[in-house]
């Protein structure tokens, strides 16, 4: 058996922990530069806020009541999701994180000792003690399934929060997923269930019941795992370790239109900074760089101009002056004036576990010296929280920095932030 648990609308529930004062009432959360709403509270759903709107169509509108808006905190909700995945790991070992807010978890042996429905809410109890966050949690045979009973225990409240898909009960199984838009089930979405629906497909029941060689004929394998996951064939294994990353991306939209090389070079310099701080942290090493640029596609009377150069390093490494230096030769080869850039970012490519390669004794450039011991002391700074170190080249405080005007404290990682309570 597997679980699923999974916190309700996290990044919004992340901003009112701290805040009892806005419990039960409608919140969202905006993008990067305050763009469009990327999470609600329950409350802002009755509302009618859909995901994705900008948020400079809506601010001027008239709710029956006030709409509380937050800037995107991604430092405190990393830091949450930590204390949530160490909260269930505590009652299941073997656990696999899916997503910032979402841990599969292995419940071999449970059924022995407990009812799988008794566990679930033992464990909900105890994520809400240990973080103050609630969790929604689906247990079933399969991962799929789980996903479904999570998908369930949100739809429907008088399952408290969790529902157990068990082999003894499939006709509580076949329930759900004639209830369960195609859509909504792991893996499928809104492409491939347009392309389902024209076969006659539109739930999960129908899906389930579908031939899985007609589905892998007429899709994919994956699909027809899926098709198998659904009838209880477990075929989508635990994950404790995850996969290395195949790449690196780390890109903003800029709070304000970029027009001059010197910021840009500025942008380009901090975004390999820290693209380089996260090859490390995968402890791999890359030798490929490449850096892009374009301008906003729907601004009026400007030419959209957008464009990619990519450096290829004689020797992989994963130390910051050599990605920032193949970065910035790369944004020599793209740039041009007279432009309005709106985004700029950095890609890491070509990995491998190890430095080591074949130099030619001609070469220019060789291996910098002591460059792992120079990038752990640096890590090390950033990470101790007493302080930070970067390199001159991303300059200091630049107009072009994201816009976060209604941003939150950092509750949970800065120590001038932390919350006070006061007594009469």
């Amino acid at each position: 058996m597997f679980g699923l648990a999974d916190v309700n609308s996290f990044y919004a529930s992340c901003e009112t922990l701290f805040r009892p004062d806005l419990r039960g009432k409608p919140v969202v959360v905006l993008s990067n530069n305050d763009g469009c709403v990327i999470a609600r509270s329950a409350a802002a759903k009755i509302l009618g806020i859909k995901m994705g709107v900008p948020w400079f169509q809506i601010k001027s509108q008239d709710f029956p009541e006030r709409v509380h808006v937050f800037s995107s905190n991604y430092a405190l909700y990393h830091s949450l999701s930590q204390r949530v995945m160490a909260s269930l790991e505590e009652m299941t070992p073997r656990v696999e994180q899916y997503s910032i807010d979402e841990m599969f978890l292995d419940l071999t042996g449970i059924g022995a000792v407990e009812d799988f429905e008794s566990f679930g809410h033992r464990l909900r109890a105890h994520v809400l003690s240990s973080t103050g966050l609630t969790v929604g949690c689906g247990l079933a045979p399969t991962k799929t399934l789980a996903k479904s009973a999570q998908w369930a225990g949100k739809e429907w409240k008088q399952f408290r929060g969790v529902l157990a898909l068990t082999p003894g009960n499939r006709k509580r199984t076949e329930k759900l997923l004639s209830l369960q838009p195609v859509e909504e089930v792991w893996g499928v979405g809104r492409r491939l269930s347009k392309k389902l629906a024209t076969m006659g497909v539109k739930t999960a029941l129908q899906l389930a019941q579908s031939t899985p060689s007609l589905i892998r004929k007429n899709f994919s394998v994956v699909l027809e795992r899926t098709v198998r996951e659904l009838n209880g064939e477990s075929c989508i294994p635990l994950e404790e370790a995850p996969a290395p990353k195949q790449q690196i991306v780390c890109s903003r939209s800029f709070g304000e239109r970029i027009t001059t090389y010197d910021a840009m070079r500025q942008a380009v310099c901090q975004y390999a900074e820290r693209a380089a701080e996260k090859l490390r942290e995968e402890r791999q090493y890359c030798r490929h760089i490449a850096a892009f640029v374009k301008t906003s596609p729907f601004a009026v009377n400007e030419p959209y101009y957008g464009n990619v150069a990519v450096e290829k390093l004689h020797a992989p490494t994963r130390d910051t002056r050599d990605i920032i230096a193949a970065a910035v030769r790369s944004l020599d080869r793209i740039w041009i004036d007279g432009h309005r850039y709106a985004k700029a970012g950095i890609m890491l490519n070509d990995f491998t576990p190890s430095g080591v390669a074949q130099l030619n004794l001609f070469d220019d450039v060789q291996p910098r010296a002591h460059s792992e011991q120079l990038m752990k002391v640096l890590d090390g700074i950033n990470h101790s929280g007493l302080g930070n170190v970067w390199f001159a080249g991303r300059g200091v405080a630049p107009d072009w920095q994201m816009k976060r005007e209604m941003l939150s404290p950092s509750y949970t990682t800065n120590w001038t932030q932390i919350p006070t309570a006061h007594f009469k």
